[in-house]
């Protein structure tokens, strides 16, 4: 059997192998055949990804031939968990975070005070905008989701990730998109699609990334050991399905050359805005609603030890959830060319949408029953249980702005900014930090975290950097709707547009604020990660709860620290 597994192991790594070699080609190609800077800078850069993923498979064939992959972890009963890949995403979620979090404040300060454009047009806030909204969803939440995914999906199966080398190529390939989305953004090279930006070949590329991530997935599922698949794992599948499916739809375009980067929708008119906003409402639906509603259900009763309040709920949390949000994109066209019949079942469905997300809300909040005294003991509990708060706001707020009176008065100012980033910051991304600080002690063996306290810090700063976010854009959006729509005796506009602009000054400065402090607490983030993966001592040792430790420490006693 060991020998099989080995000559099985050796084959996989020269078919790893040819295939860098192929991708080296495609690269070296595009870079020689294109008449474009930016397309012949792609293709480099894909080249350097293959030479760099073939060094990688020749060493490790060379030395570990006959070894489990580097990062993998040996349970109690024989089960060997590739976490490396994990580890990588787990620190690119931190560095791609980081970034985003940086150039959204940088966009803040932009609007606040256009002077900082500087006039140069790849810092510009048409380039910067979807590179910060790219960078915190699909490489900051992406990374996320790589991580906890493919944590969640070994633990709750008890079997290791399937395939020798998909996972490294999921997180890897993820990275590559990534960076070819991000420069083609600074460098011009966009299809101006909502979340959707990157050019057919990047699309390309993640839909041949995301077909290897399904089906290392289901290859986990198929073969587990566990009969039941846990929740968690149901909302990461329907996350990865659905996005799959919105990607190849939203992105079916014509490319003018295959060397070149330019290339049209198939569609048009208000058919290519109702499918662009099938993806974009869905994106949120299923990116950073179904993927993050995962992690929920797998790392508040983790770090709680208590069950989920109701397995029925959630159950029927995830049918529900998943059959009305599919509906709900048309509320994106109020008042547009999209027929009347539509944008009414949009908004039906948003509204319908309020049941099962405060079902999954209560179910997130209840788990905490018999335990809430880790509220005010443990900083990370803190963060994932505000993070469901948060997401009963926002999916509260979300369908009462769908509603035809109020989305007349919001849409197309600043309340919906304020919507989102209530979402985007209070549930992704605090329920995101939740997670990793749940994850590092337990990939890299620790007994827990360097500082508790950092987390404190963390917690409080970038809560009050969310809140005077939202709050500024709430009242700036609804002065906006309140000034556009306000007549004088004769009829005429109240205000010119200068005067709504100038009224907004105030609040474009408290939301920069705010987003800077967030970014602040991302900082002292990263500290502590970084110190805690470096094995340096605890701060707070005695007050780290047992769970926090990876789980071979657990019943260690603890060593404290005078």
């Amino acid at each position: 059997m060991a020998a099989k597994q080995t000559e099985w192991s050796a084959f996989s790594d020269v078919i790893a192998a040819a295939a860098a070699v192929v991708l080296l080609v495609i690269g070296l190609a595009i870079a020689g055949l294109t008449k474009e800077p930016v397309m012949a800078f792609h293709g480099l850069l894909f080249a350097a990804g293959a030479v760099l993923a073939g060094i990688g498979i020749l060493w490790t064939f060379g030395h570990h031939n006959d070894q489990p992959l580097v990062g993998a972890d040996t349970t109690s009963d024989g089960t060997h968990y590739q976490d490396g890949p994990i580890k990588v995403a787990t620190l690119a979620a931190l560095f791609w975070g980081l970034a985003g979090f940086l150039v959204g404040d940088i966009l803040a300060w932009q609007l606040a005070i256009p002077a900082l454009n500087f006039d140069l047009p790849w810092i510009s806030f048409g380039r910067l905008r979807p590179l910060h909204t790219s960078a915190v969803i699909f490489a900051f939440g992406g990374n996320v989701l790589l991580a906890t995914s493919f944590y969640v999906v070994q633990r709750t199966c008890h079997a290791r990730l399937a395939g020798r080398w998909s996972p490294w190529f999921v997180v890897w390939g993820y990275q590559l998109f990534i960076a070819i989305a991000g420069t083609g953004y600074l460098l011009g090279v966009t299809q101006g699609k909502e979340y959707a930006e990157p050019e057919w070949y990047a699309d390309l590329w993640l839909t041949i990334v995301w077909v290897v991530y399904l089906l290392v997935f289901l290859g986990t599922l198929i073969r587990r050991k566990e009969p039941h698949i846990y929740v968690a794992n149901w909302f990461y599948l329907a996350f990865i399905v659905t996005v799959a499916m919105l990607h190849l739809v939203n992105n079916a375009t014509i490319p003018v050359s295959l060397v070149g980067s330019k290339s049209y929708i198939v569609y048009a008119g208000v058919q290519d805005a109702m499918t662009q906003w099938w993806y974009g409402h869905n994106a949120v639906g299923f990116f950073l609603t179904a993927g993050f509603l995962g992690i929920m259900y797998y790392f508040i009763p983790k770090r709680v030890e208590r069950p989920v309040y109701s397995y029925r709920l959630s159950i029927v949390h995830f049918w529900t959830l998943i059959f009305l949000y599919i509906w709900a994109g048309p509320h994106h066209l109020h008042y547009t060319a999209l027929p009347e019949w539509a944008q009414t079942l949009g908004m039906a469905f948003s509204i319908m949408l309020w049941m099962p997300s405060w079902g999954g809300m209560i179910n997130g909040l209840m788990t905490l029953a018999g335990a809430w005294d880790k509220l005010r003991t443990d900083p990370v509990v803190r963060l994932l249980v505000v993070s469901v708060a948060f997401y009963g706001m926002s999916t509260f707020e979300g369908p009462l702005m769908s509603i035809k009176a109020v989305n007349s008065l919001s849409h197309y100012t600043d309340w919906t900014i304020g919507h989102v980033h209530s979402g985007a910051l209070g549930w992704v991304a605090m329920v995101s930090f939740g997670a990793i600080y749940c994850l590092v002690p337990w990939l890299w063996n620790r007994k827990g975290l360097y500082s508790l306290k950092l987390v404190e810090w963390h917690f409080w700063i970038s809560t009050i950097g969310i809140l005077l976010y939202i709050t500024a854009m709430w009242v700036s959006g609804i002065t906006q709707g309140l000034m556009w729509r306000a007549y004088d005796k004769l009829g005429f506009l109240q205000y010119s547009f200068i005067e709504t602009v100038e009224a907004m000054k105030p609040y474009y400065v408290i939301r920069a604020i705010g987003g800077l402090l967030f970014v602040a607490g991302s900082l002292i983030m990263i500290y502590n990660v970084w110190r805690t993966i470096r094995g340096d001592a605890m701060q707070d040792a005695e007050d780290q709860p047992r769970v926090a430790a990876a789980p071979a420490l657990r019943l260690q006693p603890v060593i404290q620290v005078k």
